[in-house]
């Protein structure tokens, strides 16, 4: 699953209405927040590192797909409010190590209900779509293609969509 990023509620959400376990891409440096840490170990969240690319991240990750769990990444980077901010490459190695479907994600309202900076949740709806899988030909474009810019870019497409849709439902 690939999601666009608004909130600290957006795995949460993302995840509720799914029959199979979701492991997220998380920053590494969650980790080290004493409370939050032991949580997000205890509920298979994987963490990476922002700055620098680590293999054991992504081959966790693919051993959590090949043990049947989702794996949910963010390729904004961070949290974003508005349009979906341009995706960085990292995801496409973990897409090129596995022949599994990819799923684009929208969410909207999560920058309302739970906005950067905020300590509390607010009132308010969020909105979770689900984008059909890529086509066939599209997974191996990203698993085989050379051109990493116009690839993130496609799939960026697919989740702005999905967002769209998200924003339609609420209105």
């Amino acid at each position: 699953m690939l999601l666009n990023h608004q909130s600290f509620l957006d795995p949460v959400v993302a995840g509720l209405r799914l029959k199979r376990p979701v492991s997220f891409l998380a920053r590494d440096g969650l980790f080290r927040v004493p409370f939050l840490g032991w949580i997000l170990r205890n509920i298979y969240v994987l963490a990476i590192s922002q700055t620098s690319f680590r293999g054991s991240s992504v081959r966790t990750a693919v051993e959590r797909m090949e043990e049947g769990f989702l794996v949910g990444v963010f390729p904004e980077g961070s949290r974003s409010s508005g349009d979906v901010k341009k995706f960085r490459r990292g995801f496409l190695s973990l897409i090129r190590r596995v022949n599994v479907p990819v799923y684009p994600v929208g969410i909207v309202g999560g920058d309302r209900v739970f906005p950067r900076g905020a300590f509390f949740i607010r009132p308010g709806c969020m909105t979770v779509v689900y984008g059909k899988p890529l086509p066939q030909e599209e997974c191996e474009l990203l698993r085989n293609g050379t051109n990493d810019e116009e690839l993130t870019e496609l799939v960026r497409q697919r989740v702005s969509a999905c967002m769209q849709a998200a924003a339609e439902i609420q209105s």
